[in-house]
């Protein structure tokens, strides 16, 4: 998965560059739908000379690929703190989500619940998922981004609705104890679902609406209470030309409708984005509901900042374990990596 994506671009300035290499990397579940907008990137006169050879991987995987020194000119991660990471070693500028006008976001989804075609075991909310006999899906917090959106959605269905942080661990503990594995990446995570038996994947909207595209026989579940997924990009400091360029469209009317294509929720900031019918969403013509409640990490976590270290803090230099890691290392769920 952790190919080099390589472009020839046009230089920021307007000439031409001859054969410079572009290499993008970015998180999984982009794979299928940046298809459509590097096609469309290529048509546009700043990406006349550019092709592409895409990288794709477990959103914490390839940031620390970066840093280890996979060579990076445009990143697209799942979680901030996958480009904060790379803030931190200097690799990305400080002030990179003053770039765009949706502050660093590049893609936007919520957690969906996915199920068996027809929904036979009628899974219609969080508290479902807790009851003894269903088996549930999600990826390995410690590599996926995808995982970390959706235990988050979880323990914000009970303290958003009044419940205690002791709740919350229980709730969590619950539904850890119904997911024996935990696939490296919210990609694999939905191969194994699609591959399997269990009973509900939890996942981004867009994976969901994705799966159906594909033919898969699944139906998927918006929650009344859920968290909104926000995936940001940025350039690294050493980028070459037509790396701005590419951010700039990434965050274009034209390229938020292609990515709502493939189930997508356009990200708030950009203006005049026009909604195509979205084929695999539960209504095509409408396949954004708002939900009931929607959370998010600023207005109900404190940001990134401070929910990775409360909630996922990896325990090394004598540190606390964060939450979630001491609550399956205590499930004894099989994290894959």
């Amino acid at each position: 998965m952790l190919t080099a994506l390589t472009a020839t671009a046009c230089t920021s300035a307007g000439g031409s560059s001859s054969s410079d290499t572009l290499s993008v990397v970015a998180f999984s579940v982009m794979e299928s739908a940046n298809d459509g907008v590097y096609e469309a990137f290529e048509d546009t006169d700043a990406g006349e000379d550019i092709t592409f050879a895409p990288s794709y991987g477990a959103s914490g995987d390839q940031s620390r690929a970066v840093v280890d020194g996979k060579e990076a000119d445009y990143v697209h991660f799942s979680l901030e703190t996958d480009v904060t990471r790379l803030v931190d070693e200097g690799l990305v500028a400080e002030d990179w989500k003053e770039a765009t006008p949706t502050n660093g976001i590049a893609t936007s989804s919520v957690v969906v619940f996915v199920v068996r075609e027809g929904n036979p075991l009628g899974i219609d909310s969080w508290d479902d998922l807790a009851k003894p006999g269903v088996e549930i899906v999600t990826p390995n917090p410690g590599s996926s981004g995808a995982a970390r959106w959706n235990i988050l959605a979880a323990w914000a269905h009970i303290i958003g609705n009044g419940g205690t942080e002791a709740e919350a661990e229980q709730f969590v503990s619950d539904l850890l104890a119904n997911t024996p594995a935990l696939p490296a990446s919210g990609r694999e995570a939905t191969s194994a679902f699609v591959e399997g038996d269990q009973d509900v994947l939890l996942s981004y909207e867009n994976e969901a609406i994705l799966a159906k595209q594909n033919g898969e026989a699944i139906d998927y579940v918006v929650p009344q209470d859920t968290l909104l997924i926000e995936n940001p990009a940025a350039v690294t400091v050493d980028a070459k030309d037509g790396a701005e360029e590419f951010l700039d469209f990434v965050t274009s009317a034209e390229a938020q409708a292609l990515y709502a294509g493939y189930g997508f929720r356009p990200v708030a900031g950009v203006e005049g984005v026009e909604l195509p019918e979205v084929e695999g969403a539960n209504d095509p013509a409408d396949p954004f509901p708002a939900p009931q409640q929607l959370f998010t990490i600023d207005g109900d976590f404190g940001g990134w900042s401070v929910a990775a270290e409360k909630f996922f803090a990896d325990g090394e230099d004598g540190e606390p374990l964060g939450i979630i890691p001491r609550l399956i290392e205590q499930s004894g769920a099989d994290a894959q990596e």
